[in-house]
C-alpha cells in the first residue's frame, strides 16, 4: 500500500482517538489492501517511485565482478524494471563455516540410545521420590 493510503488510515485512526502499535496498523493496512498489479507505481512526496518490499530481492555477486554489468547480464533479462538501491550495496566476503570446519560424525544405534535413557530413568527415579516428599 502506498504512503499516501497509509497517512490517510492514519490521520482517521487518529481522529477517532487510536493509537496503534506499528505492528497492528500494518496488519491493518495489509487486511484493507489488495495487490492490483495492473496499477500505477505509487510515488513519494517528492514524486519518486516507492520500492514494492514484497517485491525486493538481494544477488550475491562475486567479489572480482563488475556488479553493473553483472545486473546487467543477470538481472534484467528476467525482470526488465529491476534496480539497485546503492545504499543498501555491500561489498564483502562470505565464509560458509559448515562447508569448512564440519566434521561429519555418524549417528548412534538405536540400541545405545536406548540404553543410555533407561540408564538416566534409573539414575533420576530415586530422585524424583526424595522431591515429592
Amino acid at each position: 500500500m502506498c504512503k499516501k493510503c497509509k497517512s490517510i488510515v492514519k490521520e482517521h485512526l487518529k481522529k477517532s482517538g487510536l493509537d496503534l502499535s506499528p505492528a497492528i496498523l500494518k496488519g491493518i493496512m495489509n487486511a484493507l489492501s489488495e495487490r492490483d498489479e495492473t496499477a500505477d507505481v505509487c510515488k513519494d512526496s517528492k514524486g519518486n517511485d516507492e520500492p514494492d518490499a514484497t517485491l525486493r530481492d538481494t544477488e550475491n555477486v562475486p567479489l572480482k565482478k563488475n556488479i553493473d554489468e553483472y545486473f546487467k547480464r543477470e538481472v534484467l533479462p528476467h525482470v526488465p524494471d529491476a534496480w539497485i538501491d546503492e545504499k543498501k550495496t555491500k561489498v564483502g566476503y562470505e565464509i560458509n563455516f559448515t562447508k569448512y570446519f564440519y566434521k561429519y560424525k555418524p549417528l548412534r544405534n538405536l540400541s545405545e540410545i536406548k540404553a543410555d535413557i533407561l540408564a538416566l530413568e534409573q539414575e533420576t527415579e530415586g530422585l524424583l521420590q526424595e522431591i515429592l516428599k
